[in-house]
């Protein structure tokens, strides 16, 4: 790549990046959406046994998130550096990470799934279903990963189309599937048609490693090292929000059906904005990453300007349209008056939050392009303990209501943004560069 092509960074080149990676992201909860539906006509107890499947499964996978944005920084810095085939020689080592993780995990979900799935469910007949889906879906989970590491690695070197490709060709004949299968073999049908388009989707990533890897294929346990400790970093932080947004919805949930329904929709619009968000952050990883690799750091800093600029204007067309339809938008999840009543107050909150959120975002992507996971993880820690949780459980012990469980989450939100900005203003996300350059 070299410094000058990073110098000249334009919008074109980020979005070119980010709206490919938003698809991606976009896809799997799009997906989702349609095998609810389908299972949903089965019944009550296939629609409960779905939730208590995918919830276990969600939590077993979405921890691992390493091996794609590890993954990115690691093979952006060397693609910036000149050095493509060791960019790609990362994403083979952490497949074998993905494969050797997976195959763990699998055969503990697969074991552990009747056990799981009762304390999850709490009732014999839904675990049951729950636990038939996920010995089938138990099978995908090393597929799930090394899925993850594609992205990472093809991130790393900015091709974004291909992961979209990839998973467009593995989720559209699952969606033609699920409603054939799961018709025909009720809930594990749809367990089925999620194996079906999750092996599509891992054959891409593995052709398109087969076809530009050209080194050896054996495992590279110093490679694997560095990853893994950088992993440590992204797992502890991602357990951080996993505990911090379990602990949100069951004090809401004390609050009575309304206020859960209420903190449910948000949450799931909440979710929705921080994926179109998160895909600018994606091509800050990566650009950010390259351009480091090239021992640029005015290009690196050059370009996470231009990206927060666009994530707070693209968060500023979001927090207006959500404002203008604050009683429209809410209207298309519920009906219920008292529901509708309930969401008035936080929504608001809601709006000046996606704002905030996009600087924290774009700052996320900027900072782990530049391999700064231990600070982002402290960052996320302090954030959560100072902010985050006191406010939620403080909520409920003054009897607050989801207006307190959502300060709680525009603390941890304008806490992190303080800590982000600080630290790219302090330039030492760099350090790498500059020990590297005194070195040479």
């Amino acid at each position: 790549m070299g410094v000058d092509k990073a110098v000249r960074v334009d919008a074109r080149t980020i979005f070119g990046l980010a709206l490919p990676a938003l698809g991606v992201l976009a896809a799997t909860p799009l997906y989702l959406l349609l095998d609810t539906a389908v299972v949903g006509r089965l019944g009550t107890t296939d629609l409960a046994a779905l939730g208590a499947a995918t919830t276990i499964q969600a939590q077993v996978t979405t921890q691992l998130t390493f091996l794609s944005y590890g993954t990115t920084a690691r093979s952006a810095r060397l693609f910036g550096a000149g050095r493509r085939a060791d960019a790609v020689r990362e994403g083979v080592q952490a497949t074998w990470v993905a494969c050797a993780v997976g195959l763990v995990l699998a055969t503990f979900v697969w074991f552990s799934a009747p056990t799981l799935s009762l304390w999850l469910a709490g009732e014999q007949p839904v675990a049951q279903e729950a636990t038939r889906w996920l010995r089938v879906a138990a099978l995908g989970i090393p597929l799930i990963l090394a899925t993850m590491a594609g992205n990472g690695w093809l991130r790393g070197i900015q091709n974004t189309r291909l992961p979209l490709v990839f998973t467009l060709c593995g989720i559209i004949p699952s969606a033609a599937l699920v409603p054939v299968l799961v018709h025909r073999y009720g809930i594990v049908g749809s367990a089925w048609a999620n194996l079906i388009g999750e092996t599509i989707t891992f054959c891409g990533f593995l052709v398109a490693l087969l076809v530009t890897h050209k080194g050896s294929w054996r495992p590279d346990f110093g490679i694997i090292g560095q990853q893994l400790a950088m992993g440590k970093d992204l797992i502890l932080r991602s357990l951080l929000m996993q505990v911090s947004f379990v602990s949100a919805a069951a004090v809401a949930g004390r609050f009575g059906a309304a206020s859960l329904a209420a903190h449910q929709v948000m949450l799931q619009l909440w979710s929705f904005l921080t994926l179109v968000l998160d895909s600018l952050a994606i091509a800050a990883q990566s650009l950010v990453g390259a351009a480091l690799g090239a021992t640029s750091i005015p290009a690196a800093r050059e370009i996470a300007v231009k990206v927060v600029r666009y994530s707070v204007a693209l968060a500023l067309v979001l927090a207006l349209i959500l404002a203008a339809g604050y009683q429209v938008i809410p209207a298309l999840f519920t009906n219920d008056a008292v529901v509708l009543d309930t969401m008035l107050t936080p929504w608001w909150l809601m709006c000046a939050m996606v704002v905030v959120g996009a600087v924290v975002f774009a700052f996320d992507g900027v900072l782990l392009g530049a391999s700064d996971a231990a600070f982002l993880r402290n960052a996320t820690l302090l954030a959560a303990v100072l902010g985050f949780l006191p406010l939620v459980w403080l909520s409920l012990a003054f009897d607050w209501g989801i207006v307190g469980v959502w300060c709680g989450l525009a603390s941890f939100i304008v806490l992190r943004a303080i800590a982000v900005v600080a630290r790219f203003f302090s330039m030492k996300w760099t350090q790498s560069v500059v020990v590297a350059e005194n070195r040479a």
